[in-house]
């Protein structure tokens, strides 16, 4: 057994040595591996047997025999290794280093080695030592191949990680070595080694050091080389993202403060770059090193730092003025801005910077000038630009600090505030967006939840006089200008903290009453009517997260009762839509406001339906709709996201029905006077009854779904007496069914429905009188009801209401559909019996021709496989809890494709016949994903592009046509089904030229020749022939009434007029 083992595994170092194929190798290395790994055999004897192969003359086979070993050892990372066996390797392949024939098995060996971890046996510090004077002695790491200076990067990052004592006692050699290796280093991944390898070396020595210190210049002027990061060939960037690298030469530049006195010149120089990267680059960089470097450097350079940053800001800020922090839209212009308030920070105590800034000549003249800008819009571009510079500059420089704060208030408040004291016929706008930009940055140093002294502070102390004439300012901006800076003002001064002095009680207030007076009697101007109503709603969420009790009552009784008023008058002159989308706004502040809200709702919902069901009162339904939406759009969402809310779309519901139950008497003409608009109110009823079913739990559905029955049942329509013929509705009846079929539709499958028999019976019966909404429910029924019921709805469906009935309607094909889809979402087998039936149908003469208005019935049952198979909004969707198994539309493809495909093959049937089975087809290839038709491309494409013949005659047909056409575009832009489109280019390119005069639909025309376009990309040998004929037809095109076909039209001429040059390149 053990000569077989021995043979087995001197075969495997042979295979290894002398194979040249890569497969074969790994095959050898992963069965050696085992053996060692198993205790098989032991690495000794395998060393052993190895010897001629590690010892031999022959270099390419000393070679392979050395990365043999190593790759073995790279394999038995966790086997524990004696200590002896350790460094007796690490001595051999050090000593290997110096081979430079079998160089990489060398490499690999130590690094193998040099990772292990002590637990199972890692090298010592003397063995540590010996590879990195080897290392040092042999190697000249940039006269190596990529991948070997790969190794060697890892090799020397290894020995600074795992063994810093052994790096630190070489003292200067090391250093140098690490000079040496990384000088004129170019690949990427090499690189992104390199830096790091300089990042960890600065944090091995010491800043004290004399070794790295006396190496930093050069150190530096290396990594300096590489800024900014720049790609000269692209591939490069396919391994190594730019940022990646441009992160870690960042951390490099900043990782010891010995780079101060060579980066920041370096980067000022780069700032003054003409390419916008290199500037964002550049101040990165200086933000980054200035939370490493001590300073000193620094400050030594401030004027120099101050003078490039300002022009970058200058120059690069956007003339459009917004406001607060979020209002920087420059990327240069941002990061200057960081990198003037980190200055600032850094610089606190002596704010030699921050003195640069206060002393400016171009700040001040912009400051000086303000009272010239009185209006926005009579400020020029040039100006507007710089005022919105030294705004953004004040800004961040009092947001620095506390103490930066004071001195900017120091320096400039008296001038501001005269400024807008001494205003002819108003305050003016280049005072007022100054101001707003120094209130941002003093909202962002009050923290309403540290308890601090700063309303001792200089800047409070100044607000606090200052704030009346400030607010007085910015109302009467608010009322004169349609300008959104007013707003803003008043928004940041009503956002301060409670317990912050200089924004007094009766200064919020009086902000909360202006504020509120505009949402009620200004409402002319659109879009400052929505300005205001947002600052309340922030206002209010800012109150509700900050705890402020005492600001939280002022808003409540200014705020929120009067806007809940505005549903307690007829008030004429404000829009219903208006105080819908006012109130319901202001309710997602608080949990306590919304319900408050919902409450006024539902009384106003109930009453405007009772004025509509007994006098068909139009006004009275439209504000019903805007609320009912408004709840399905903003309150329900909005209550989804909170705790023990569950009761409201449950009162919603319930609500719903009483209304229903006490109303008794409706219009009876209801429904013929305003159809369109009795129809669009059931509707959103039904779709506000479906959201809030949905959103309650299993016994609240039960709940609801138990007061619906008893409303349904009570209805002498509804009850059941063994007839399965329709019935007249009137209007109460047709409310109570489509509101009991919303119910069904959004139940969870978990909640149990009771009644099933009587519910299905009345449902039939509805959809037999033609409503629709009675289909989504019976196909919810069969979607969500329990395995043992479904045997039994089945028979009350098909057998008592379809078989035998030589009266079948498209209503109850369409019923029919909707039970397949809900079979079908669900996987359950009884869906082949419907789908069998349908088929049968459509295909079969005999089936068809016993009926009445033959042509709309086959007509329906083509039409029933779209809805079968497309996704819905009114029902059966994840929203409304269907229950959903994956790839059931694949499922019906692979049913029902081959009995279709044999169908319009075998048919010699009319025209007429076989445009309906093209009709069922193509719904069910356009809603196939595209994965599952590229499968059977070879069979579909041709039956598609006779479909496509066929249904283009029927005007009827475009939408079909439209979404068959995109499934071809589909095919010819994926690589897998470009083969199976050159076998059939002839019959393509003919169907699509005739298209191209396609009447009906301006996108099946454009699309066409998209299509066209794609096909020209087709291998020049198959597609040239049908160059002409695709040119001639194209120039029909080119006269297209619609710009974007012509547009597409040139775009496919040029391409197909330029396909000769091709043939150039074959």
């Amino acid at each position: 057994m053990a000569d077989s083992t021995q043979i087995n595994f001197v075969h495997h170092i042979e295979s290894y040595v002398d194979s040249g194929s890569p497969s074969q190798q790994d095959a050898s290395l992963l069965a050696l591996a085992k053996l060692v790994t198993n205790d098989i055999i032991t690495l000794e004897s395998l060393v052993r047997e190895m010897e001629m192969y590690l010892t031999t003359t022959d270099n390419i086979i000393r070679a392979r025999g050395i990365l043999l070993l190593a790759e073995l050892l790279t394999r038995m990372s966790s086997k524990r290794l004696e200590s002896n066996t350790i460094h007796s390797l690490i001595g051999f392949f050090a000593d290997r280093l110096s081979d430079w024939r079998a160089l990489r098995g060398a490499l690999v060996g130590c690094l193998a080695l040099m990772r292990r971890k002590s637990d199972i046996g890692a090298i010592s510090g003397s063995d540590a030592n010996a590879i990195a004077q080897s290392f040092m002695q042999n190697l000249q790491v940039q006269s190596l191949g990529q991948h070997d200076r790969k190794l060697c990067f890892e090799i020397l990052e290894c020995l600074i990680d795992s063994y810093p004592d052994t790096v630190t006692s070489m003292e200067d050699e090391f250093v140098y070595v690490i000079c040496e290796a990384i000088d004129g280093e170019k690949d990427p991944q090499c690189l992104l080694l390199t830096f790091h390898l300089v990042e960890r070396l600065a944090q091995v020595y010491p800043e004290s050091s004399s070794s790295l210190s006396s190496y930093a210049e050069d150190l530096f002027n290396i990594l300096g080389s590489y800024f900014p990061i720049h790609f000269t060939h692209p591939k490069g960037e396919d391994e190594v993202k730019r940022e990646e690298l441009s992160r870690a030469l960042m951390l490099a530049f900043a990782s010891t403060p010995l780079f101060e006195p060579f980066a920041i010149p370096l980067l000022l120089e780069k700032l003054s770059s003409s390419l916008p990267s290199s500037k964002i680059e550049s101040l990165k960089y200086l933000n980054n090193c200035m939370d490493k470097y001590s300073g000193n450097g620094i400050h030594e350079q401030n004027e120099a730092l101050w003078s490039s940053l300002k022009d970058i800001i200058l120059t690069s800020a956007p003339s459009l003025l917004t406001f607060g922090p979020g209002h920087q839209e420059n990327k240069v212009a941002d990061e200057a801005l960081v990198v003037v308030q980190k200055l600032i920070q850094k610089d606190n105590d002596s704010v030699s910077f921050l003195k640069l800034i206060l002393k400016d000549v171009d700040v001040n003249t912009t400051l000086n000038n303000l009272s010239s800008y009185s209006n926005y819009d009579n400020i020029t571009v040039t100006d507007k630009q710089r005022l919105n510079a030294v705004s953004r500059i004040l800004h961040v420089s009092a947001a620095a600090s506390v103490a930066s704060c004071n001195a900017i208030f120091q320096s400039f408040f008296s001038a501001l505030v005269t400024g807008l004291q001494s205003a002819s016929g108003g305050p003016k706008f280049g005072h007022l967006y100054v101001w707003v930009d120094l209130l941002t940055a003093c909202r962002t140093l009050v923290n309403p939840a540290e308890k601090t002294d700063l309303d001792k502070e200089t800047w409070c102390t100044m607000l606090y006089n200052f704030c009346p004439l400030l607010t007085c300012s910015f109302v009467k901006t608010m009322k004169e200008s349609t300008h959104d800076i007013a707003v803003t003002g008043l928004k940041i001064l009503a956002s301060f903290p409670g317990s912050f002095l200089p924004v007094s009680k009766s200064t919020f207030e009086e902000i909360l009453v202006e504020f509120t007076s505009i949402i009620i009697f200004k409402f002319s101007n659109a879009s400052s009517w929505r300005s205001v109503l947002n600052a309340l709603v922030e206002i209010g969420s800012l109150i509700e997260k900050s705890d402020d009790f005492e600001k939280m009552a002022s808003f409540d009784i200014i705020v929120v009762e009067r806007m809940l008023t505005l549903f307690s008058y007829d008030d004429l002159s404000m829009p219903f839509s208006l105080k819908v989308e006012a109130v319901s706004k202001i309710g997602t502040t608080n949990l306590k406001y919304m319900l408050k809200i919902v409450q006024k709702f539902n009384i106003a919902i109930s009453t405007d339906l009772q004025k509509y069901w007994l006098d068909g009162n139009s006004n009275s339904a439209e504000h019903a709709m805007l609320l009912l939406e408004c709840y399905v759009d903003k309150v329900f969402p909005w209550f989804q996201n909170m705790k023990d809310t569950n009761n409201v779309p449950t009162q919603f519901a319930l609500k719903i029905w009483s209304e229903i139950e006490h109303n008794t008497r409706f219009c009876n003409s209801l429904n013929e006077k305003v159809s369109m608009l009795y129809k669009k109110l059931i509707e959103t009823t039904m779709n506000g009854m479906k959201h809030a079913v949905a959103s309650c739990s299993e016994d609240s559905q039960s709940m609801i779904l138990d007061k619906a029955f008893s409303i349904f049942s009570s209805s002498t329509s509804f009850q059941v007496n063994g007839s399965t013929q329709p019935v007249d509705f009137s209007c109460r009846d047709e409310w109570v069914i489509s509101l009991f079929n919303s119910v069904i539709i959004a139940l969870n499958p978990k909640t149990q429905v009771k009644n099933t028999k009587e519910i299905l019976h009345n449902i039939m019966r509805a959809l037999s009188n033609g409503h629709i909404p009675s289909a989504h429910a019976l196909g919810s029924l069969f979607n969500k009801m329990q395995y043992f019921s479904l045997e039994e709805a089945m028979d009350i469906t098909f057998n008592k209401y379809i078989a035998g009935n030589l009266r079948i309607s498209n209503d109850i094909i369409i019923g029919l559909a909707w039970v397949g889809k809900g079979l079908l979402m669900r996987g359950h087998e009884i869906v082949k019996d419907m789908i069998k039936f349908l088929l049968n149908f459509l295909i079969s003469n005999e089936s068809i021709s016993l009926f009445e208005d033959r042509e709309d019935l086959m007509r329906a049952v083509a039409d029933s496989f779209n809805i079968i198979m497309s996704d819905s909004e009114a029902c059966l969707n994840k929203k409304f809890h269907a229950t959903v198994k994956p790839l059931y539309k694949q499922r019906l493809f692979n049913m029902v494709m081959p009995i279709l495909l044999s169908s319009i093959v075998k048919s010699d049937s009319s025209v007429r016949y076989k445009a309906v089975v093209h009709r069922a087809l193509a719904h069910v290839i356009s809603n196939t994903p595209l994965s599952a038709i590229l499968g059977e491309a070879k069979k579909l494409i041709p039956l598609m592009v006779d479909g496509l013949t066929c249904l283009s005659e029927d005007v009827e047909n475009r939408d079909i046509v439209y979404s068959l056409l995109l499934v071809l575009s589909g095919i010819l832009t994926d690589k897998n089904g470009q083969e199976i489109i050159v076998e059939n280019a002839y019959m393509i390119i003919m169907c699509l030229n005739k298209l191209i005069f396609y009447k009906h639909m301006m996108l099946v025309r454009e699309t066409v020749v998209q299509c066209l376009t794609a096909m020209s990309e087709l291998p020049y040998s198959r597609v040239y022939w049908f160059r002409p004929e695709v040119l001639q037809a194209l120039s029909r095109a080119l006269d297209d009434p619609k710009r974007s076909v012509r547009q597409e039209a040139v775009r496919c001429r040029h391409a197909w007029a330029s396909i000769s040059s091709r043939s150039l390149h074959i």
